[in-house]
């Protein structure tokens, strides 16, 4: 008996001095820094919007057929039929919740950047505007984050103007995503859309378009500044139109945060890109960035690199029901001029420098 109680008395010994030991190497191990828990919050923030951005509508449309032959098949007939009811919907300004652009997630997606606005004159509530936003650069960071989230600013810089920003028609037609694009205060880039929220809403609003679209994402590299922007006129006869106010904005630092293996023109796999933005509305770009776990490895994140979206001055607009040809061109030739007036004034504040020229195809 004695003999079990001392083997006992030594096993509880031991195990006392393993946890006193293991709480001891617990105790070295350093804490995080709040250095270190900001990077990690930016990083999930930046995580999570590259993944819904990219992956949400596919999964959902997949998960949905799935459940269509399970024993939850009525949710995706609901919600099948929730959408063709809703159908319009997106072309009728949506359903913008301003308590998702106030998210806290959006102030650490700016910080990973950062990303910063720039306002260099008024844009009076009066009037309605479209902005241009340049250049497209991979997934549009800066349009984003200044024209959709609330983490810049914009509208007390701004005050009275009510933004929205304008995407790909069919990202709406993708279950789930549609809810969160139209959310946040995303719009189909279609003539419906657009003049429903310069005709319909009254005064005060701004809608931006990245003009270049898929076509200048293919030109996207650090140190080339490309706009596709000379035969893009329809944003000016929209704006003649319904008289809003033309006002270019650039974002400096867009094309840096991704390397992309950019092919020749006239090369094969040129022509395969360029076929399938025709067909499917957006260009498959080869590209790469950061990866998960550090910014030495290669993965889909985009680098951090700072984004400044400068906000030019507005080119008065007359409302003209029937534009004639010679009058676009008159306007689409001043907002150009405006464009590169504004790219010139600013690009040595922001990482350019004197030499650098804004090449507009």
């Amino acid at each position: 008996m004695k003999t079990i109680i001392a083997a006992c008395s030594q096993n509880l010994s031991g195990s006392r001095a393993s946890v006193q030991t293991a709480l001891r190497t617990l105790l070295a191990v350093p804490w995080p820094s709040q250095r270190d828990v900001r990077s990690a919050l930016q990083l999930l923030a930046v995580l999570q919007w590259v993944l819904s951005f990219l992956l949400l509508g596919t999964v959902s449309l997949l998960l949905l057929i799935y459940l269509l032959f399970t024993s939850l098949w009525l949710i995706p007939v609901l919600y099948v039929a929730w959408i063709i009811f809703d159908w319009d919907t997106p072309e009728k300004g949506g359903r913008r919740l301003p308590c998702l652009r106030r998210w806290t997630v959006w102030k650490h997606f700016r910080d990973y950047f950062p990303v910063k606005l720039v306002k260099t004159h008024d844009l009076p509530p009066s009037h309605n505007y479209i902005i241009g936003s340049h250049p497209h650069g991979i997934l549009c960071v800066g349009a984003f984050c200044n024209f959709i989230t609330g983490s810049t600013g914009f509208e007390e810089l701004f005050p009275g103007i009510r933004s929205f920003l304008t995407t790909l028609a069919g990202n709406f037609r993708l279950p789930v995503f549609r809810e969160y694009l139209m959310s946040g205060g995303l719009c189909p880039v279609t003539r419906r859309a657009i003049g429903y929220l310069l005709s319909q809403r009254g005064t005060g609003n701004a809608v931006a378009i990245v003009i270049g679209g898929a076509a200048e994402s293919l030109s996207c590299r650090p140190g080339v500044t490309t706009l596709i922007l000379k035969n893009r006129k329809g944003f000016v006869r929209m704006a003649l139109r319904h008289g809003a106010f033309l006002v270019p904005s650039f974002s400096f630092g867009e094309n840096d945060l991704f390397r992309q293996v950019v092919f020749e023109e006239g090369s094969w796999m040129r022509s395969i890109q360029r076929r399938f933005q025709k067909m499917m509305g957006f260009a498959p770009c080869l590209f790469y960035g950061r990866g998960l776990t550090s910014c030495r490895s290669r993965g889909f994140l985009p680098y951090s690199r700072p984004i400044t979206t400068v906000v030019g001055e507005p080119v008065a607009v007359p409302k003209v029901e029937n534009p004639s040809r010679e009058l676009v061109d008159r306007y689409h030739e001043l907002y150009i001029r405006a464009l590169l007036k504004l790219f010139n004034e600013n690009k040595t504040k922001y990482g350019l420098s004197e030499s650098d020229e804004l090449h507009i195809l």
